[in-house]
Parts: C-alpha cells; sequence; structure tokens
C-alpha cells in the first residue's frame, strides 16, 4: 500500500458512512410521513369534494363521496395489513370537515378543519422549537431510534432537528397565509382548488429541507442497541459471578 492509498480508502470509507446515513434518513422520513402512498391519501379525498362540488354545486353528495373514498382507503391498508395510520388520519379530517360543512350548511367550512389543524400545527413546530425540544425530534427520534437522546447526548443532531422544525413551521404559516384569506374571499371551488394545488408542493419542499438538515447531522444513538448491550453485559456479569460463587463453594 502507497502513501497515497490510504486517504483513497478513507475517503472511500466516509463517502460509504455518508452513503448510509442519508439512506437511513431517506428510509426515516418515508416510514415517518408516509411516503408516496400516504400523499395520494391525504390528497385524494379533498380532490374528490371538490370536483363534485365544482360539476354540481352539491355539498351532501360531494361529502359523503369523499368520506366514502377515505373509508375505501382504509379498508384497502387493512386488507393489504398495510399500517393504517395515515389512511386513518385523512378519515379524521375527512369526517370533521364533513361534519362542520353539514352543521353550518356551508360547503366551504369542509375546508376548516384541515385549516385551522394546519396553522395549529406550525404553531406547535415553531413553539416546541423555542422551547428547546423541536417537535420534529419528537416525532423523528423514534423512527431513528434514539428517542429523546439528541436532547443532551448529540447537540449536532438537536440543532438540524431545530432547523427543520422551523422549516416546517414557516413554510405552514406561509400556507396558512395563503388559504385563510381565500376562505373569506374566494368561493368553495376556488378554494378547495387552491387546497388541492397546496397539499403536496409545501409538504415536499419542508420533508427535502428535513433530509439536507439531517443528512449533515451526526449519526443518531440508538438507545435500543445501548439498552440491549447493557443487558447483555449485566447478564454476562451474573453468569461471570454465578460461576465464581460456584469455584469458591468447590474450594471451600
Amino acid at each position: 500500500m502507497t502513501s497515497l492509498d490510504k486517504p483513497t480508502e478513507d475517503t472511500t470509507a466516509e463517502d460509504t458512512a455518508a452513503a448510509d446515513a442519508r439512506a437511513v434518513t431517506e428510509a426515516a422520513l418515508f416510514e415517518a410521513f408516509g411516503g408516496l402512498r400516504g400523499m395520494i391519501e391525504t390528497v385524494v379525498p379533498g380532490l374528490i369534494f371538490v370536483t363534485i362540488f365544482t360539476i354540481n354545486k352539491d355539498l351532501h353528495m360531494s361529502a359523503i363521496a369523499a368520506l366514502a373514498v377515505s373509508l375505501v382507503l382504509v379498508v384497502v391498508r387493512l386488507a393489504m395489513k398495510d399500517t393504517v395510520k395515515h389512511a386513518f388520519s385523512g378519515v379524521f379530517g375527512v369526517a370533521f370537515g364533513v361534519v362542520f360543512a353539514m352543521m353550518t350548511g356551508n360547503a366551504k367550512d369542509f375546508y376548516l378543519p384541515g385549516m385551522l389543524y394546519t396553522l395549529g400545527l406550525a404553531l406547535a413546530y415553531i413553539i416546541t422549537t423555542l422551547c428547546g425540544v423541536p417537535l420534529i425530534g419528537l416525532i423523528l427520534g423514534p423512527v431513528f431510534k434514539e428517542n429523546l437522546s439528541w436532547r443532551k447526548r448529540n447537540p449536532g443532531r438537536k440543532k438540524a432537528y431545530a432547523k427543520a422544525s422551523w422549516a416546517w413551521g414557516l413554510i405552514l404559516l406561509a400556507k396558512c397565509a395563503i388559504l385563510f384569506p381565500l376562505y373569506w374571499w374566494a368561493n368553495t371551488a376556488q378554494l378547495g382548488w387552491v387546497l388541492v394545488a397546496l397539499k403536496i408542493p409545501p409538504f415536499l419542499l419542508a420533508v427535502w429541507l428535513t433530509w439536507v438538515f439531517l443528512a449533515k447531522a451526526p449519526a443518531p444513538i440508538d438507545v435500543f442497541a445501548e439498552m440491549e448491550a447493557e443487558e447483555k453485559a449485566e447478564a454476562e456479569r451474573s453468569a461471570a459471578a454465578e460461576a465464581a460463587g460456584g469455584r469458591h463453594r468447590r474450594d471451600g
């Protein structure tokens, strides 16, 4: 091996480790936010509602169709024995929208619970970050098997979570700044189509920024592996102590 080979090998190892870290981050984000299928499940019910309402202005038919589609998505998930958390969240969101719209008789109120949820989530991202426990870290910590170890043991990772939470909060606030004026000024169809258009792009931007920040952050601390290692070491110490006690009794 020449003196020139060593840096090349080190660089390759570093590149491989960085690629592995990016792959783990991508997989974790995919799991946490539902991936392509999760995005489809959040868009389709609203798309069905605004399409039917644009055609016939029938609130009841539009609301029932949107709710029915949400339930079908859950049934499909159950039939495939897949995780249903994203589909169920879609059902609850649509159900609240249907209830609001039916109670007030105003079709625009179908969208109001989701808009209020978006505003609340934006504030949650910002407030938790200001308090030193960024929400994105609370969401992704269990996915990365690090739980809350990033708070005190991994400051670089905490900083990345803070940046990501700021990104989510500001992006969602910008979305609210567009939607709430439209809720008052636009008609139901206009508001609905803007909502459909704003479902995926801001989400993708926030996920991409999260990936950028975390890909550059220190690796997560696997607290589950640490606990397993500690339990194994404790079992080995106990076995060694029992073996030593047995030898002492035999020698005595």
